[in-house]
C-alpha cells in the first residue's frame, strides 16, 4: 500500500493516543496506515524466522543424510561391480598375476606342494638298489645312500626354478586370468557363505584353486628328465585371496551393499537435491552439499587406509605380508578410484557454486572471463564473422542453453559405468568450453556487461 498524503513533519509534536480525532482526515489516514505497517513489521520477523529455522534445519539434515549415503553409494557400486561384472572383476584381480609378491607367494606354495609329492628317500633307495643291480661296488652303493640331503637340495632347487619360470611367464598369467574368469560365477556363493566352485570360503578364507599351475610344473619336470615327477597325482591346492576372522561380517555387509547398489546413488542425489531446494539460500546449500560429499569421500579414503593396516596386522601365521598387501590394494583399487572421482566432482561443484555467487573474488573471475571472451568476439566480428541471428538467439535463451549444458554433463557422469577422475576432469573441460562458446556467441548483451552478470553458469535451480 502507498499513500499520497505528505510525510509527517518532524517538528510537529506527536499526538497522544486517543486524540487522533483532532487530526485532519489525511493525517489520520496516514497514521492508521503507519500503525498497520509497524504491526506487520513487528509480527513478521517471528513467523519468518521460525519458517527459516525449520527450512534450514531440514536442509542441513537432508544434506548430512545425502553425504552419508554418498559414502555408502560408492562402496555399494564397487561391491555390486565385483559381484555382477565379470570383466570388472577380472580387471581387478588380473594384474595380480604380474605382481612380484604374488608370484613369489604362489611359487613358494606350489614348490612345497610338488616337493611333498616326491619321496626323496624312496628315490635314493631306488638309486642305491639300481646301482647294486648294475654291479656297482658296495662302497659306491653305500655312498649313494648318504646323498639324501644333497639330492633333496638339488631337487628343491630344480623344482623351485621350474615353478618360478612357470609363474613368471605367460602361462601363469593366462591360467590366473582364465581361472578367475571361470571362478567369477561362484563369487556370489563366496559372498553368501556357500561353498563349492573355484572360489571357496572356509575358516574365514576366500581361496582360489591353482591346481593347473601344479600340473604345468609336473609336465615340465617330466620333460626335464625327472621321471619321479610323473607319479605326482592331481593336486588341488589353494591360493588365499582374502583371509579374515571377520569375513562373515564383511560378507554380510557386502551382500547388503550389493543388493542396494543399483538404486542407492540415485537416492543420495535426490535427497541432496531436496536439501538444496529446501534451503533458504540454495547456492550456499549447494556448496554445503558438495563439501559434505567431499568430506564423506575423505572419511572413506581414511577408512580404507585404516582397514588395510588392520587387515595386514591380523594375517594368518605364515602368510606373505607383501602378497596380502598386493591383493588388498588390487581388490580396493577401483573403490579408491571411485572415491577420487566422486571427491573431484564434489569439489568442482562447490567451486562452481562459489563462482556464481556475489563474493568479490567470484565477481572478478566472472568479469575477467567475460571481458576476455568479449574481446575475442569483438575481434572476430570486426574481421567479418557473422553472429547476428545466432548471437541474438543465444542471448535470448542463454539460461536455457546453460541448463542444457549442465544437464547433459550430469547425464554423462551419472550414466557412465565407472567414472574416474579423468572422466570428471574431461567433462569439466568440455563444460567450460561449451560455456565459453555460449559466451562468445552472445552478442545481445554487448561489450558493456555489468560486473555482476555471470559469465559462468549459475549453479542455482534458476539457472
Amino acid at each position: 500500500m502507498t499513500s499520497s498524503a505528505p510525510p509527517p513533519d518532524p517538528g510537529r509534536h506527536p499526538v497522544p493516543p486517543g486524540d487522533e480525532s483532532r487530526l485532519p482526515t489525511g493525517e489520520r489516514t496516514e497514521l492508521d496506515e503507519l500503525r498497520h505497517r509497524v504491526a506487520a513489521l513487528e509480527g513478521a520477523p517471528a513467523g519468518a524466522a521460525r519458517r527459516h529455522w525449520l527450512r534450514s534445519t531440514g536442509s542441513v539434515l537432508l544434506i548430512l543424510l545425502a553425504s552419508l549415503l554418498s559414502l555408502l553409494s560408492v562402496v555399494a557400486v564397487w561391491a555390486d561391480s565385483i559381484v555382477r561384472d565379470t570383466d570388472r572383476y577380472v580387471a581387478t584381480v588380473g594384474p595380480l598375476a604380474r605382481n612380484p609378491a604374488v608370484q613369489k607367494a604362489v611359487t613358494n606354495r606350489v614348490t612345497t606342494v610338488v616337493l611333498d609329492q616326491i619321496d626323496v628317500e624312496k628315490l635314493v633307495k631306488d638309486l642305491e638298489r639300481t646301482a647294486s643291480q648294475k654291479g656297482a661296488p658296495d662302497a659306491a652303493a653305500k655312498l649313494l645312500g648318504g646323498l639324501t640331503a644333497p639330492i633333496t637340495g638339488g631337487l628343491k632347487s630344480l623344482v623351485g626354478d621350474t615353478v618360478e619360470r612357470v609363474v613368471s611367464g605367460k602361462v601363469f598369467e593366462t591360467v590366473w586370468v582364465d581361472a578367475n574368469r571361470r571362478a567369477h560365477s561362484a563369487l556370489d556363493k563366496a559372498l553368501t557363505g556357500e561353498s563349492g566352485g573355484a572360489v571357496s570360503v572356509d575358516d574365514g578364507q576366500v581361496a582360489i584353486d591353482v591346481a593347473p599351475i601344479v600340473k604345468e610344473v609336473k609336465d615340465r619336470l617330466v620333460s626335464a628328465g625327472l621321471r619321479p615327477a610323473s607319479l605326482i597325482p592331481a593336486v588341488h591346492t589353494d591360493f588365499v585371496v582374502f583371509a579374515s576372522k571377520d569375513i562373515g561380517r564383511v560378507r554380510t555387509y557386502l551382500r547388503v551393499l550389493e543388493i542396494i547398489g543399483n538404486w542407492l546413488p540415485a537416492v543420495a542425489v535426490l535427497i541432496a537435491a531436496l536439501g538444496v531446494y529446501l534451503a533458504v539460500n540454495r547456492r550456499r546449500a549447494l556448496i554445503g552439499a558438495a563439501l559434505g560429499v567431499l568430506a564423506a569421500m575423505v572419511v572413506l579414503g581414511v577408512a580404507l587406509t585404516v582397514m588395510r593396516a588392520i587387515y595386514l596386522d591380523h594375517l594368518p601365521v605364515g602368510a606373505s605380508r607383501a602378497a596380502a598387501t598386493a591383493v588388498f590394494d588390487a581388490l580396493v583399487r577401483f573403490l579408491r578410484a571411485g572415491v577420487r572421482a566422486v571427491g573431484a566432482l564434489a569439489l568442482v561443484t562447490a567451486a562452481g557454486a562459489f563462482l556464481v555467487g556475489p563474493a568479490p573474488v567470484a565477481v572478478r573471475v566472472r568479469t575477467g572471463c567475460g571481458r576476455g571472451i568479449g574481446a575475442v568476439r569483438d575481434v572476430a566480428v570486426s574481421a567479418g564473422l557473422p553472429l547476428g541471428a545466432a548471437g541474438r538467439f543465444v542471448h535470448r535463451f542463454k539460461r536455457w542453453i546453460g541448463g542444457v549444458i549442465l544437464a547433459v554433463a550430469a547425464i554423462v557422469l551419472f550414466t557412465w559405468s565407472y567414472p574416474t577422475t579423468a572422466v570428471v576432469v574431461w567433462t569439466l573441460v568440455i563444460v567450460l568450453v561449451a560455456f565459453a562458446i555460449r559466451e562468445f556467441l552472445d552478442t545481445g548483451a554487448g561489450s558493456a556487461r555489468s560486473a555482476t552478470a555471470p559469465a559462468t553458469p549459475s549453479a542455482t535451480p534458476s539457472a
